[in-house]
């Protein structure tokens, strides 16, 4: 009986391990895939590079006048006050730079800390295009009114395209006169001023007028006293409409017209809102604006373009002032028509530096 007993029993014991054997493992705790994700994540931000700070920028401008000329001058002045004021670009300027201190006054900002130069001023071109060869690190500005050959990369050239302006200038003369003879009143003879010229005679041309045109230039922009006695001469050559290109001259231009009485004397003037000089004789002006520009290309530099052609024109920073005053509407309506074709493609301004003689 025992023997029995204990078969029974191992049997047992034999079929409890086969059992124990068959019997799935038990589960384990599954891995903590998000726990680790996580880390692996801050593991990659920790060892990534610091972004670089924005680059800051100090500007620093060169005018060859005053900045209280209520012209040229003024314009440039207001054009670096807006910068500061809208984009906290911190600026100085120095102002009656000569052309030979140009290169001494642009290394020393540049020694200060400055890294935007801008010349104001087509005498400058030349010594900015060849110290931003020598400074490549540093940006620079300049303008004039013919673009540079294989400039370097580090040179914003502002073309100030004046032929634009006085073409549309030359179709108000031509069409105000009244004794069919209109004057060009310059100061030095210099490339931008043929361009001037060149455009006025095209604008006659396109018009089909047979309107006398007579340029002559004092050899200073800026002598009222010069400017009086030329514009003089002019009136007593028959002239009645005298288109100047002068910047403080023009006030010998105003007194030369407001001094006539048996006919009325037109003037045109340039740069900046001159009529309350002389409210009887001021037809418009070509007004300049450099703030716009200026804060465009500053943007773009901010931008990472170190260099570039910008050309001025009646869609970027230039404008006949209207409505045009002491002429017949009809004239104003013609120069906006010719304003609006020179915009959009109808008329192409010639751009041409031709010696005149």
């Amino acid at each position: 009986m025992k023997s029995k007993l204990l078969v029974v029993v191992s049997l047992v014991l034999i079929v409890s391990v086969m059992l124990a054997a068959c019997a799935p493992a038990a589960a384990t705790e599954a891995p903590a895939v998000v726990e680790t994700e996580a880390a692996e994540a801050a593991e990659v931000v920790a060892t990534e590079a610091p972004t670089e700070p924005a680059k800051e920028y100090k500007l620093a401008a060169i005018f060859p006048g005053v900045i209280t000329d209520a012209d040229y001058n003024t314009l440039a002045y207001i054009g670096v006050s807006e910068v500061t004021k809208t984009m906290g670009i911190e600026s100085t300027y120095s102002e009656s730079v000569a052309v030979p201190d140009v290169d001494r006054v642009m290394r020393e900002y540049i020694d200060l800390g400055y890294n935007i130069i801008w010349t104001h001023g087509g005498q400058f071109v030349n010594q900015t295009v060849e110290l931003a060869k020598v400074f490549p690190d540093t940006i620079f500005i300049a303008e004039g009114d013919a673009a540079v050959a294989e400039p370097p990369a580090n040179l914003w050239f502002i073309d100030r395209n004046f032929q634009v302006g006085y073409y549309g200038i030359g179709t108000a003369a031509a069409l105000a006169t009244k004794t069919n003879k209109i004057a060009y009143l310059g100061g030095q003879a210099l490339p931008f001023s043929y361009q001037e010229v060149h455009a006025i005679q095209q604008a006659i041309a396109d018009l089909g007028s047979d309107v006398e045109l007579i340029y002559v230039w004092t050899g200073d922009f800026n002598d009222p006293t010069k400017a009086r006695q030329t514009a003089d001469a002019l009136i007593g050559q028959g002239v009645d409409v005298i288109m100047s290109s002068l910047n403080l001259g023009v006030y010998g231009v105003f007194e030369a017209a407001k001094a006539v009485a048996d006919k009325q004397i037109l003037v045109t003037v340039k740069y900046t809102d001159k009529t309350s000089y002389a409210p009887a004789n001021y037809i418009t002006s070509v007004i300049y604006d450099f703030a716009g520009p200026l804060q465009d290309i500053v943007s773009r530099i901010q931008a990472g373009e170190t260099g570039g052609y910008y050309p001025l024109g009646f869609e970027t920073g230039v404008v006949v002032q209207l409505p045009l005053k002491n002429v017949d509407a009809s004239v104003q309506a013609q120069v906006e028509e010719t304003v609006q074709k020179v915009i959009d493609g109808t008329i192409v301004v010639v751009e041409d530096s031709t010696e005149i003689k």
